[in-house]
């Protein structure tokens, strides 16, 4: 079982990896909208959707499903890319 410490910096890791896709291109706006993972801990209201995530290929799983979401759905004319990720993460993942 990974502890929340653990599956942060999975996804920090993972979120800096980028194979040239144009789906990849999108993991440095998650980086940003995430801010800075240093001080993130489990309490930190962005970061609850990792509560369900309980392995690497999970947290790999889903943020391709949160770039391919991004590339898919996203209209930056209806809304912005934050709002966008925000709206993923808490709508998406939360509620299920």
């Amino acid at each position: 079982m990974l502890s929340f410490k653990e599956k942060i910096i999975l996804l920090e890791n993972y979120l800096e990896i980028d194979k040239g896709s144009y789906a990849d291109s999108f993991k440095d706006d998650i980086h940003i909208y995430f801010d800075s993972f240093e001080n993130m801990d489990k309490n930190d209201p962005k970061l609850q959707f990792l509560k369900k995530l309980n392995s690497k290929k999970e947290i790999e799983n889903w943020v391709d499903k949160l770039t391919s979401r991004i590339v898919m759905k996203f209209d930056e004319e209806e809304m912005s890319l934050f709002d966008f990720i925000y709206y993923e993460i808490n709508i998406q993942y939360l509620t299920k």
